[in-house]
């Protein structure tokens, strides 16, 4: 079981200066994507590419199996929550060793990371397998006050 999100130090500032897109209305918001990688990304983790080898979408079922659905994108009274859709991989090969589900924004210009979920042991998947990405739906994947 997932500890609680840890969002990256630079999101922070890049929220501030308007690099990511959460919005759901319409086909304005930015596509957002999880990557499996069995290597700590850390806080300080900007972009896709720092990533130390995430495992490749070409092991999961589906066309783009590693693709978040954004559920709402809103501030009630100050505090703004992001919600996506759970998000179920199934292994069509050997998949693994991974440890951290790192959410990132593929519509950014340098794919940049989010946060993540340190799992705090190696998963690995063996065909037909599945793994849950059990976002919560009342709490949000993150705040932000």
């Amino acid at each position: 079981m997932a500890k609680n999100f840890v969002k990256t130090h630079p999101f922070v500032e890049e929220i501030a200066k308007g690099v990511h897109n959460l919005d759901t209305s319409g086909a304005g918001g930015d596509q957002l994507k999880v990557a499996l990688t069995n290597t700590d990304p850390g806080t300080a983790c900007e972009k896709y590419a720092d990533l130390t080898t995430p495992l490749s979408d070409g092991l999961f079922d589906g066309a783009n199996p590693f693709n978040v659905t954004v559920n709402s994108s809103e501030q009630t009274t100050g505090e703004y929550k992001l919600v996506v859709a759970d998000l179920t991989l199934e292994a069509t090969s050997e998949a693994g060793p991974f440890r951290y589900v790192v959410l990132y924004n593929d519509g950014a210009t340098n794919d940049e990371v989010i946060g993540y979920y340190d799992y705090e042991s190696s998963i690995t998947l063996n065909p037909g397998d599945t793994f849950k990405i059990d976002w919560s739906q009342t709490d949000g994947v993150l705040t932000i006050e």
